[in-house]
């Protein structure tokens, strides 16, 4: 299917990701449909964007004549089928769960059309886990977005062995639509590439701060000022959701078997605990409306 094929655009699950990601296909020009199945998750995505567009227009990124006309194309409903009645390309964006995302994209498969492509956002789940539970393998493929999606500029387009060549051809152009530059992995492997050096990088520094050897402050500073890193590795945690590794671990770990894919105890007390990152408000760090404490 051609990008001039493209129409409308539905966005499964309206969390940290998929309202941003919503906006994103509004702003792209395209019809878009975000769906969430709780109203209040809408109500408040939709308050949030309305801040960021507020905030980019403030700072000469936007103007408000472009702000309305992208508002005027982002549809919120609770229906899934109204979400993806006629639509071209759907991107899922729910709880990074193996089980949850299968139910997903069976029943997607059902309602939207024979030409549709169904993207996953998931940040480690390679596709064709995924794929199996529809009858369009070849139209199924990751679109890895990065947190925030209306500031990190990529998206990891991976293939599986039975992602077509025009599928994957149609995200990358999407991509390009929509302001962000897509990188193709022709090849499946877990976590694809910025989590799988982000994930090396995560194990090394829970396993220096349980051990003893640095408090999480000092580490993150030592890979701000030694590697020029933004953020640490804590911070990033914090950032992208302490219960976002934590479940990426954990599916790992199902595949592998080997008990060195767990999460790290410390990271499963704080996933109990609630204290999931910014997005609590306390994670690693603390947090209030202005930043770290």
């Amino acid at each position: 299917m051609s990008i001039d094929r493209i129409q409308k655009a539905a966005v499964i699950g309206a969390g940290s990701m998929g309202h941003q990601i919503s906006m994103l296909c509004a702003l792209g020009g395209f019809e878009t449909y975000l769906q969430d199945i709780d109203e209040t998750s809408l109500r408040k995505a939709r308050e949030q964007l309305e801040h960021h567009m507020d905030r980019w227009i403030s700072k000469g990124k936007l103007t408000t004549e472009k702000k309305e006309a992208a508002f005027a194309k982002l549809h919120m409903t609770t229906s899934l089928e109204e979400a993806a009645e006629n639509t071209d390309i759907v991107i899922e964006a729910v709880l990074e769960k193996l089980d949850v995302k299968q139910e997903v994209f069976a029943k997607l498969d059902k309602l939207v059309p024979a030409h549709t492509i169904l993207a996953t956002n998931s940040s480690t789940i390679v596709n064709s886990k995924i794929a199996a539970f529809t009858s369009r393998p070849e139209k199924v493929l990751n679109m890895h977005f990065f947190y925030p999606p209306l500031v990190m500029d990529c998206v990891e387009v991976v293939m599986s062995d039975q992602t077509s060549k025009e599928t994957a051809e149609t995200a990358m152009a999407f991509c390009e639509r929509i302001g962000r530059t897509g990188v193709l992995l022709e090849k499946e492997i877990y976590g694809f590439i910025a989590n799988r050096l982000l994930f090396a990088l995560s194990k090394e520094a829970m396993f220096l701060y349980e051990n003893g050897y640095a408090d999480f402050k000092e580490i993150d500073l030592i890979a701000k000022k030694a590697l020029s890193h933004p953020l640490g590795p804590f911070e990033i945690a914090d950032l992208s959701g302490i219960d976002v590794g934590y479940y990426a671990n954990m599916q790992l770990f199902q595949e592998t078997g080997d008990p060195n894919d767990k999460p790290a105890k410390i990271v499963e007390e704080k996933v109990k605990a609630g204290h999931l990152g910014r997005k609590t408000g306390r994670g690693w760090y603390e947090y209030t409306k202005e930043g770290a404490l």
